[in-house]
């Protein structure tokens, strides 16, 4: 009977190159669901997986039988655990234990890893859950499960068969050569392969919406650009840095994108002065808007994502949303469109951009605001303060200034060996 320690590694399977030992099932998500267009959703999630393994410190490798991914390499389980579970697509990450598929490995193998979740507790309450990939091994689904339950329980002291809610649930996964145990579960990020739905540009602000927004436009499989608008040079660069690290921060969750600064301040006083007064908020919008869709063009970006919610405040009525859409030749995408403040706050929090939003700044949507914002604007009314200024004049010099940033690119500098191993 093989009873794998803590540590140890048994010879790999012929026609396989990664040990048995620690691994990490990787569940997907809606790729599951894309029938004859799979792969190249499965080739997206593994590719995005990489990226993430980046700077782990050690050789990885990855193989994906079925609708699995299964994850290891020369590094601590932890670590694995940490970096797969910013890779949007995967519905559930485990650590588990990879051993032969033998009914001899499993049961003593099962009984380590079920004894190592239970340790410390009085009693607990388990459950055994197979899956049999492989239909030529000895016992049914059925069969292994009544059967694993009745030599663990006897074996580990407190514990108790409670299939309906149990404390731990120890999975039983076989395939043709291996199989895989465990017994604790992480909830995955789910949604589509970052990079699977195209391109996009997100207006990033300094605040708690735009970087949710932003979020929520990756879980549907966009990769995503930064386009940040700073009051510069009426304004300090407090802003930029906010904007830096809420980009940096999400570039943890896709292949890193860019964030381009632009400085707006000379373009508001324009607008300013051109009497766009209680209209001056929407008109800033608008022009960034058509900014932002002129710089799409370099970036490979097919929408724009903004942090809109309605009405949450003046600017973001349905009449000035509208407005600001007309001035758009891209679909501008809304992912909190009927999100509350604090449902954004709160999310905000989980992703980990609330405490940088929170920090104090010169935002540029402040700057030569008007006491009072129109909730009502009028295309005719915005039209003929814009025809007071060359707006494609406008717009070319604010593009000529861009600058580019590229955060969180510098923690690729020294990648992880990654390889895919054939399923």
């Amino acid at each position: 009977m093989d009873h794998l320690t803590d540590g140890a590694r048994l010879p790999s399977p012929r026609g396989a190159t990664e040990p048995y030992g620690p691994c990490v099932l990787l569940k997907h998500g809606e790729v599951v669901l894309k029938g004859r267009n799979r792969q190249r959703f499965v080739q997206r999630l593994e590719d995005n997986l990489r990226v993430a393994l980046r700077g782990i410190g050690g050789s990885t490798w990855i193989r994906t039988p079925h609708t699995i991914t299964v994850l290891g390499g020369q590094v601590p389980v932890e670590d694995l655990v940490a970096r797969a579970r910013t890779v949007i697509g995967f519905n559930a990450v485990e650590p588990a234990l990879r051993v032969p598929s033998t009914l001899e490995s499993v049961e003593a193998n099962a009984l380590t890893v079920l004894g190592d979740a239970c340790a410390g507790r009085a009693t607990t309450g388990f459950a055994v859950r197979v899956r049999r990939r492989d239909k030529g091994f000895a016992l049914t689904s059925t069969q292994l499960e009544r059967h694993l339950g009745a030599f663990l329980q006897p074996r580990i002291p407190g514990l108790r068969v409670d299939l309906t809610a149990p404390d731990v649930t120890l999975t039983v996964e076989i395939e043709h050569r291996e199989t895989y145990l465990s017994a604790e579960r992480h909830p995955g990020l789910s949604g589509l392969p970052v990079g699977s739905s195209g391109r996009a540009l997100v207006l990033l602000s300094g605040g708690y919406d735009s970087p949710v927004a932003a979020h929520r436009a990756m879980r549907r499989g966009l990769a995503c650009d930064f386009v940040h608008f700073s009051g510069a040079p009426y304004t300090n660069p407090s802003s930029v840095y906010k904007a830096y690290a809420l980009a940096r921060e999400l570039n943890r969750y896709q292949p890193p994108g860019e964030l381009h600064v632009v400085s707006l301040g000379k373009a508001q006083k324009q607008l300013a002065v051109a009497g766009a007064g209680r209209l001056q908020v929407v008109a800033q919008r608008r022009l960034m808007v058509r900014t932002a869709c002129a710089l799409a063009g370099a970036t490979g970006a097919q929408a724009l994502v903004t942090g809109d919610s309605l009405g949450q405040v003046a600017s973001q009525t349905l009449a000035n949303l509208a407005a600001v859409d007309q001035a758009a030749t891209l679909p501008v995408l809304r992912p909190l469109i009927g999100w509350e403040k604090q449902e954004i706050i709160d999310q905000a929090r989980a992703l980990g951009t609330a405490e940088i939003s929170v920090l104090p700044d010169e935002d540029c949507c402040s700057l030569l605001a008007p006491p009072q914002v129109s909730t009502g604007a009028r295309l005719g009314q915005l039209r003929a303060v814009e025809k007071r200024l060359d707006l494609d004049e406008v717009v070319e010099a604010l593009l000529a200034n861009v600058q580019v940033m590229r955060p969180g690119q510098e923690d690729d500098a020294a990648p992880a060996v990654t390889c895919s191993v054939p399923s």
